[in-house]
């Protein structure tokens, strides 16, 4: 899964590899290219001509990128690739490719799209659907830019829970392990826990409802310290996952071999999104910067839609058909909106924190 693969490259092997390729002579650092001053039309001829396009974090899988992988290489005949990773592992990758880059995109949890830009690893392409975004889900030069957002949701396997939790009060009385992601560096896992803090009666500014949960959950050997990974799910190791709502529907649909309960749980649920990134040293900028425009091109919100998630722009209308496929409204409509990213990366810190020094040692108890 997406943003806590800890079998994919880490931080520390990403520096490995960069320092390996770069006294290799692999890739040569990339001139920066002023990606707005050019108009669409030389976005397209110039993408082209690279003719491939490397993504972190933004697997088939995930919120159905598949789709947009596949209009991109029909429409324009760009070859794709993906090496899934967390958030903080393609921000890290970035930086430690530099001096000899191989990836040109990523996608990363709302916090982080703040982080990226401020350790300049990213350059700036506003799209022709600027204007239809909302301020709080882009950064002011273009830095990153929030496609979709998705609500915290229960995916539970009822092959092997025969009641499935609709709430974390559920969650809390029942019995079966719980697999939430990686919360140290991970934003799915990190949203999780957010998400428990609105449960128990706590916010942004009180996670200790949250931590207290968890730590409960940590004590009773209940939490999965896998990965809720479409792998893991298709061989019938995950219980009760929770991820955003866009994954719970496609790893629903991609698994036929079990049946499946998904939910917004009723007591607790954030919305959050997913921001892209372009590598300021990306050696295929055009077709990153083409890749984003697709994204929030009507066909790109489509794609994002069938996977259950919210598209960004203000302008587009889910088609009703999608709608009726999907997680009803009703269910996400008490769910919170994190459109704060500078306030959300404060909380997602003191997370992975208080996940790190205090919940993870309870779970080798």
């Amino acid at each position: 899964m997406k943003k806590s693969l800890k079998k994919a490259v880490g931080i520390s092997l990403c520096a490995a590899i960069a320092l390996q390729l770069a006294a290799c002579g692999g890739s040569k650092k990339a001139e920066a290219v002023d990606l707005n001053a050019a108009s669409l039309d030389k976005i397209i001829e110039e993408a082209k001509k690279e003719g491939k396009l490397e993504s972190v974090g933004m697997p088939g899988s995930w919120a159905n990128w598949q789709g947009t992988w596949d209009g991109i290489e029909a429409e324009y005949g760009i070859e794709h690739n993906d090496t899934d990773m967390s958030s903080g592992e393609e921000i890290a990758m970035f930086e430690a490719e530099k001096n000899a880059p191989t990836k040109d995109i990523g996608d990363v949890g709302h916090k982080f799209g703040p982080e990226a830009k401020e350790k300049g690893v990213t350059q700036s392409y506003k799209t022709s659907y600027w204007d239809s975004v909302p301020d709080w889900a882009k950064d002011p030069d273009g830095h990153w830019m929030i496609a979709y957002t998705g609500a915290t949701t229960f995916i539970t396997n009822t092959d092997l829970v025969s009641n499935p939790p609709k709430s974390w009060d559920d969650v809390r009385k029942g019995d079966y392990k719980l697999t939430i992601g990686d919360v140290v560096t991970g934003a799915t896992g990190q949203g999780n826990v957010l998400a428990t803090a609105y449960a128990f009666g706590g916010d942004m500014d009180n996670l200790e409802p949250a931590f207290e949960f968890w730590k409960e959950m940590a004590k009773a050997g209940r939490i999965d310290q896998g990965d809720i990974l479409l792998q893991r799910i298709q061989a019938g190791e995950v219980e009760v996952g929770v991820t955003w709502s866009y994954n719970a529907l496609t790893y629903r649909d991609q698994t036929p071999n079990y049946k499946f309960d998904v939910c917004v749980p009723s007591d607790g649920s954030i919305m959050s999104g997913y921001a892209s990134i372009i590598n300021k040293y990306a050696p295929h900028p055009y077709a990153a910067a083409l890749a984003r425009e697709y994204i929030f091109s009507d066909k790109g919100q489509t794609n994002l839609a069938i996977a259950g998630a919210i598209p960004t722009r203000t302008d587009f209308v889910v088609p009703q058909e999608i709608q009726d496929k999907t997680i009803p409204q009703e269910q996400t409509k008490n769910s919170v909106p994190v459109t704060d990213p500078a306030k959300y990366a404060e909380v997602c810190e003191k997370i992975a924190q208080t996940w790190q020094e205090e919940i993870i040692p309870l779970m080798s108890q």
